[in-house]
């Protein structure tokens, strides 16, 4: 290795700071004499906070900026939470590098109540997600759901002020930030299938940039990326990301990726699910017959109203 120092692309949220520096401090691990510093950015999804996603622009208005940075020379790399990497990457980037996924469940928190089921009557729940939204919606008909966006201590602070009775929030960025006492209690995979990608951090840089790929290649778990492959190559044959109700979770089981899927109404009324084995070698191919196999579901029929006809007061 000739480089001596790196520079990692990063939001300005306490998650996103502790996701940077925890691949800050394995990148030294792994190389001794590389020094390594941060770039902190805010991102357009950080400054609109008052819109849902789907108003203000999706799931790239996160890594907008990070990868301008990259373009421009002035990091080496970004880290994100693949959750909110769009499917389809610009021209000139690759993510070479998936970590190893921290609990990909969702959380439910809250200071009154210990489960979903416990919440009475037209209690209001905090979420900006349609994929939650909808699997909340069709375990408990009777709450309300409304539009929670910022960061994580953000979120926490509209709790405590009584503003919800409860809010869901992925049980990986809680425990990173120290704050798994605050969950009351995950919702099972069952219950609320995780988003494509959820609980991992992928590393993107500049695709032509092999020097930087050896230098952050240990970080790469197989076992992860092959199942965030098969995730996101479902999602990505199904044209959705945070404009719909998409969720996929890969696992793996005796040598086989076993995928589910799920495509839903944001109101929770249809539910469509798929589940798959298929071969390690070859994880898009089953990411995209799981896709066809929600297709033939009527999976379109929900992909082809969205999301010009949502709007959450619906």
């Amino acid at each position: 290795m000739t480089r001596s120092s790196l520079i990692i692309a990063t939001r300005e949220s306490p998650l996103a700071l502790w996701q940077a520096n925890w691949v800050k401090s394995r990148l030294e691990h792994f190389h001794s004499s590389l020094k390594v510093t941060l770039l902190g950015l805010t991102t357009s999804g950080d400054q609109i906070t008052d819109e849902t996603l789907l108003k203000a622009g999706g799931k790239g208005l996160f890594v907008k900026e990070l990868e301008e940075a990259l373009l421009q020379g002035r990091a080496d790399i970004a880290v994100h939470s693949m959750k909110d990497v769009p499917m389809e990457l610009p021209p000139g980037f690759s993510l070479p590098v998936m970590c190893e996924r921290e609990d990909p469940r969702d959380a439910f928190v809250s200071n009154q109540y210990t489960f979903l089921e416990e919440l009475p009557l037209l209690s209001s729940i905090g979420t900006s997600s349609l994929r939650r939204q909808s699997q909340l919606y069709a375990a408990s008909p009777g709450i309300k759901l409304e539009n929670l966006r910022g960061n994580v201590n953000t979120r926490l602070a509209r709790l405590d002020r009584n503003e919800f009775s409860a809010i869901v929030l992925a049980a990986a960025g809680l425990k990173r930030l120290n704050l798994e006492n605050r969950i009351r209690s995950y919702l099972s995979i069952e219950q609320c299938l995780p988003a494509p990608g959820q609980g991992v951090l992928g590393i993107e840089c500049r695709s032509n940039d092999k020097e930087v790929e050896s230098i952050i290649s240990p970080l790469n778990h197989l076992e992860t990326a092959l199942c965030v492959r098969t995730e996101r190559a479902m999602c990505q044959y199904l044209g959705g990301g945070c404009h719909v109700p998409i969720a996929a979770y890969a696992t793996l089981v005796e040598n086989k990726i076993v995928l589910q899927g799920l495509v839903a109404r944001p109101d929770g009324t249809l539910i469509l699910r798929a589940k798959q084995a298929g071969d390690v070698s070859t994880p898009e191919l089953l990411g995209i017959n799981v896709a066809k196999e929600l297709v033939q579901q009527g999976a379109e029929s929900i992909l082809d109203f969205l999301p010009r006809n949502w709007s959450r007061s619906q």
